[in-house]
């Protein structure tokens, strides 16, 4: 017997880590505090940098004791400890180097989480499902959690699946939407109250996918070859090789990810 969770935080991990394909792993990107985030900091440099021309523009009207710091990082740090003025560059110095390395380190993380795709339609309507304890649009619905933190999974926009989604063509995003009950693995119900949700598997879809594509390409290859071969007529073999060639291209299109230019370079071919 599957053991009952809290309703909270402790349900909802729980669901969340139930899901073996990890695509109910999905977290809100906070978009708009991280592009705040990222001008504050931008902000933050681009006083600093004023700051540090300033300094060295008086610099460079002071003496050529002064003007020897900016040459040699010894003679710097040593004068750091004993003038004022110095001690002020080197705290600069420090605090350029500290925020600056924080920003960069932000763009990076927001880099990342830019290529972390946003949850598929139909697990985020089973994700909301649970989330709200029903129906999300029903009255009698409520959120798992309270607060602030009961709009978290509002915005779908705003939203992320920690799982990395394989390039998918037409074809498996048809099958993931219209035939995903041929693939169902398990079933999930947190309460009595509550819907059940069911687990389809993504590995057996894939597997389904590759074996349909293959026989795809053989029918098409083989039935092509033996209708040429059968047919005699030259005005009837260059409407079958006309009609051939677009079936032939929309199976591409449909079965593989392929761009413009390799569809239009493997059909020449």
């Amino acid at each position: 017997m599957a053991p009952h969770h809290l309703t909270g935080f402790p349900s909802l991990a729980a669901f969340i880590a139930s899901d073996q394909d990890k695509t109910a792993a999905i977290f809100k990107r906070f978009n708009r505090l991280a592009a705040r985030n990222l001008l504050h900091l931008q902000s933050e440099l681009a006083e600093l940098q004023a700051k540090q021309d300033k300094l060295d523009q008086q610099e460079l009207s002071g003496d050529l004791k002064s003007q020897q710091y900016s040459r040699n990082w010894a003679d710097f740090c040593a004068a750091a400890a004993s003038e004022a003025t110095q001690k002020e560059r080197m705290e600069l110095a420090q605090n350029i180097r500290a925020t600056l390395k924080e920003y960069r380190k932000a763009l990076l993380f927001e880099y990342t989480l830019a290529t972390l795709p946003p949850p598929t339609k139909r697990t985020l309507e089973a994700f909301r499902w649970h989330f709200f304890n029903g129906d999300p649009a029903g009255s009698d619905s409520f959120p798992t959690l309270g607060g602030h933190s009961s709009g978290l999974f509002d915005d779908e926009d705003d939203l992320m699946a920690l799982r990395m989604a394989e390039d998918q063509d037409r074809l498996t995003t048809f099958v993931q939407n219209h035939l995903s009950f041929l693939f169902q693995a398990r079933f999930h119900r947190a309460t009595p109250h509550l819907p059940l949700i069911v687990y389809a598997s993504d590995r057996r879809m894939a597997r389904f996918v590759i074996v349909l594509s293959i026989t795809l390409a053989v029918v098409i290859l083989v039935g092509s070859i033996v209708s040429l071969y059968i047919v005699r007529s030259p005005n009837k073999k260059l409407g079958m090789i006309a009609a051939f060639t677009v079936i032939f291209a929309s199976s591409v299109g449909v079965l593989t990810n392929a761009r413009r230019a390799e569809l239009f370079a493997v059909t020449a071919a």
